[in-house]
């Protein structure tokens, strides 16, 4: 009974740590240099560092990034 208390404590808590690590962000703008100035904004913002996931351009560029703290 102790291991199945201990077992569901445990997969709570990481799935709470995982909630909080990170999150996604998007920018859009005319250039790669603006949207990349959006996304280091918003990470600066939240007091996090970022990574960038993906950027399209298609007229205007289209940046998605993820966010950890």
């Amino acid at each position: 009974m102790k291991s199945i208390k201990t077992f569901v404590a445990v997969a709570a808590l990481s799935t709470f740590s995982f909630g909080s690590f990170a999150q996604s962000v998007s920018a859009t703008a005319s250039t790669l240099d603006r949207a990349e100035a959006q996304i280091a904004a918003q990470a600066a913002e939240q007091g996090a560092s970022y990574k960038i996931t993906s950027a399209q351009f298609n007229n205007r560029v289209h940046m998605t990034a993820e966010l950890t703290k």
